[in-house]
């Protein structure tokens, strides 16, 4: 939760506050996240996110989750904001690239860690993209259910995913879930 906020400030404080803009502040965060994943590679010989030990590893790992935070944060801006694709299709873009990574990981050989950040950078955005298209009101490009019935729409969501899940471990009794 700390990444993600302290992801989210930096976002906004380098493009706002320091006037970078979205587009600017994107590259740069987005160099910053190459230049760490490098480094780290460079340093200890690998990037397996699989299991992380060991003091340095685990320092690479939490300097790559704030930065990917910061970076997914910007992403998201830039496509909302600046890009002119608004909520909607800002969402329809990071929800199509998530679906490319998931046919990836099933089709190609692309190394699973490379497949992992690009995830993770787009996870983080999806969730506030989302947010914000169920959110905004339908003049600025979102659906307009405000917080609270956005609220209620994610919660029955979530109870639906639950007993799905639920049911499908009462159906395979042997499994452990």
């Amino acid at each position: 939760m700390a990444t993600r906020t302290a992801g989210t400030t930096i976002s906004d404080m380098l493009d706002r506050s320091f006037g970078l803009g979205y587009g600017l502040g994107t590259a740069l965060i987005a160099t910053t996240m190459i230049a760490v994943l490098v480094t780290w590679r460079a340093t200890t010989g690998s990037l397996r996110v699989d299991h992380i030990s060991g003091g340095r590893a685990e320092s690479f790992y939490l300097v790559s989750i704030l930065v990917s935070n910061t970076l997914g944060t910007a992403v998201g801006d830039f496509l909302a904001d600046s890009s002119g694709l608004g909520f909607l299709w800002s969402n329809a873009l990071i929800s199509s690239g998530l679906l490319l990574i998931g046919i990836d990981y099933f089709l190609t050989r692309i190394s699973r860690t490379l497949l992992f950040w690009f995830a993770f950078v787009l996870t983080r955005r999806f969730g506030a993209t989302m947010g914000d298209f169920l959110t905004k009101t339908q003049d600025l490009g979102g659906l307009g259910f405000g917080t609270m019935g956005s609220s209620a729409v994610l919660l029955v969501i979530l109870i639906g995913m639950i007993f799905l899940t639920y049911g499908r471990a009462q159906s395979k009794p042997n499994q452990v879930t």
